[in-house]
């Protein structure tokens, strides 16, 4: 189905050739959508991500893309680049996503085919299509409006990354060794999204994360619950009382020598909307203490992700011998990520009742960011928005997930200006079933993001 021209958005040539564009992007994305692409073989065939990199790469070079490369990264995987020259003295910006995507889990739980493009009730479903996919659309609408308006004004690297989700630091250690790769004047990481729909925002904070994976043991084997239930230690037992003295009563991160009582004083998150946007049961409370702003964006928060024990249906009457979990925690900038992984080391193993062994083992870490939102090209970026939105004013939120990538571009790039927007706003549902994109959003975000090159290009020829 065809989108019209959103009546509302600026009555401008590349308005309108961004509008005439969404068909394009609609099929676009249905297609890398299709692709599987889990940057874990265990899950899914590697073969699902290296096709879903080929896409980029074709696509990239379909454009005029010079210089375009399937990056063999240390983690495994393939990072997607590409050059495209612009005027003789242009800044040059960077263009990040990501094609990985996030398991399905559970595919009966969709609504519609996890990997086939939906559409329902006004927007598009499907895993990716909201984090990152839909930001590679974005990044190429962009540019194709602007081809069609007198060119793009300024030398353009794209960066598509091949296991963001994972955070196992492929594409940030190839950066480190290839330090002139990814440098640029600004740099546009398409990743975030708006506070909501229609309330153009830019990402100010990324909470970083560590990830562990903790294993407990107890007996050489699983043991008749009859026989020897009372005073055989239960492993599972063992992990849930660890798992337990993560949080207070209140449900508040206790990891012990981690402070947990950062304040925010950006824009607010009224606990209605909060409520609303996280599908809150009625009668459930929310859990921790001070603003919903303050638990999302300036404190850590630790999630078990999952646990490794029998399934429900099946079980026996046993004790078990062993157990395993996987233990998160989202750090707020003011945060070393090292040294909270040190501290919940620590931690799980102190708190090892029985005298149990506990194994705890890193799987990932990415450190949080902070955005200079005062920088001259958030200047240009606020006048692109507010001319895509209707003249509303940019706002600057926090976001509670994690860009390994921003610190690494950071530290190689200290003159560097760097801009979080795109496509990931809480209905988009990121990371859960029934993930979608909002057209609208995209529409706006593409024309936003050319918008941003034509006014930094006018800036810094000034």
């Amino acid at each position: 189905m065809e989108q019209a021209p959103l009546a509302s958005s600026a009555d401008t040539a590349i308005a309108r050739t961004v509008a005439a564009l969404q068909p394009r992007a609609r099929a676009e994305l249905a297609e890398l959508v299709r692709f599987r692409s889990v940057a874990d073989e265990a899950q899914f065939p590697k073969s699902e991500c290296e096709a879903a990199a080929n896409w980029v790469a074709d696509a990239l070079r379909a454009e005029g893309f010079t210089d375009v490369a399937l990056l063999d990264t240390p983690d495994g995987t393939q990072s997607v680049y590409g050059y495209l020259a612009g005027p003789a003295g242009a800044p040059t910006v960077l263009l990040y996503a990501h094609y990985d995507v996030q398991p399905p889990l559970d595919e009966d739980a969709w609504l519609s085919p996890p990997f086939e493009l939906t559409e329902r009730d006004g927007r598009w479903y499907a895993r990716g299509a909201a984090d990152c996919k839909g930001g590679v659309i974005m990044h190429l609408t962009a540019l194709r409006a602007l081809r069609e308006h007198g060119g793009v004004p300024v030398n353009v690297k794209v960066i598509v990354e091949g296991s963001e989700e994972q955070g196992t630091g492929g594409l940030e250690r190839y950066a480190e060794a290839n330090p002139e790769l990814l440098a640029a004047d600004a740099i546009v990481i398409g990743d975030s999204g708006n506070f909501r729909v229609g309330l153009p925002t830019v990402t100010g904070i990324l909470r970083g994360m560590t990830l562990v994976r903790v294993q407990v043991d107890t007996l050489e084997g699983n043991l008749h619950s009859g026989q020897f239930g009372g005073p055989a230690p239960d492993a599972l037992a063992a992990l849930i009382r660890i798992l337990d003295s993560l949080r207070a009563e209140d449900g508040s991160t206790t990891v012990e020598g981690l402070p947990a009582d950062g304040t925010w004083d950006g824009i607010p998150y009224p606990e209605e909307d909060f409520r609303r946007d996280a599908k809150v049961l009625d009668g459930v409370r929310l859990t921790g203490s001070g603003t919903v702003a303050d638990r999302v964006w300036a404190r850590p928060s630790v999630t078990v992700m999952g646990i490794d024990c029998p399934p429900v249906v099946g079980a026996t009457a046993s004790i078990q011998a062993s157990a395993a979990a996987l233990v998160s925690v989202r750090i707020p900038p003011g945060f070393d990520a090292t040294e909270v992984t040190r501290l919940l080391t620590a931690h799980l193993e102190q708190a090892a009742p029985w005298g149990a062994r506990v194994a705890v083992e890193q799987l990932g870490q990415g450190q949080p960011f902070r955005a200079d939102t005062d920088s001259p090209a958030y200047a240009a970026m606020g006048a692109a928005l507010s001319e895509a939105y209707d003249g509303q004013q940019m706002a600057v939120s926090g976001m509670g997930g994690s860009i390994p990538l921003c610190n690494t571009l950071a530290a190689l790039y200290p003159r560097a200006e760097m801009l979080l927007i795109g496509l990931s706003e809480p209905d988009a549902q990121i990371h859960a079933v029934n993930e979608s994109v909002s057209p609208e959003e995209l529409q706006r975000l593409s024309l936003t993001e050319a918008l941003f090159l034509q006014k930094y290009a006018a800036a810094h020829a000034g």
